[in-house]
């Protein structure tokens, strides 16, 4: 099936708890970009999110981290869209060592997985 990544850099803006901690809403965002891609991508439409059946939030995601977002279509319906997501932080801040510290992770921490379903009304696929 179709495969989307992105990869972006939480910002002092995307922190909303103490200690610079990332709202889990700002994964979902993410998340919600590559099904747009996805969906032009498979039918020329950006289409709508229809619902997460599933949201697991598993390691904590803060201002500085370089998180990618993969998602990809798991089933295909008539107007329907099933989707898997995997968010992993790729890069992490290290304030314990300056304030301009950051480590490469070669093994990715996974933050967050989800599914969901998206719709393409018919009226709008052209693909």
């Amino acid at each position: 099936m179709e495969k989307a990544i992105i990869r972006v850099r939480m910002g002092l803006q995307d922190a909303h708890y103490g200690g610079n901690l990332v709202d889990g809403a700002k994964i979902l965002q993410l998340f919600g970009d590559v099904a747009t891609e996805l969906l032009i991508k498979h039918d020329g439409d950006e289409g709508l999110f229809k619902a997460y059946d599933n949201v697991e939030f598993i390691s904590p995601v803060y201002a500085g981290d370089y998180i990618e977002a993969e998602g990809e279509i798991t089933k295909v319906g008539n107007t329907s869209r099933t989707m898997s997501f995997e968010a992993r932080k790729v890069i992490t801040k290290r304030t314990d060592i300056s304030d301009s510290a950051a480590d490469y992770l070669e093994k990715p921490i996974i933050v967050c997985k989800a599914s969901g379903t998206c719709v393409v009304p018919k009226d709008k696929k052209r693909k």
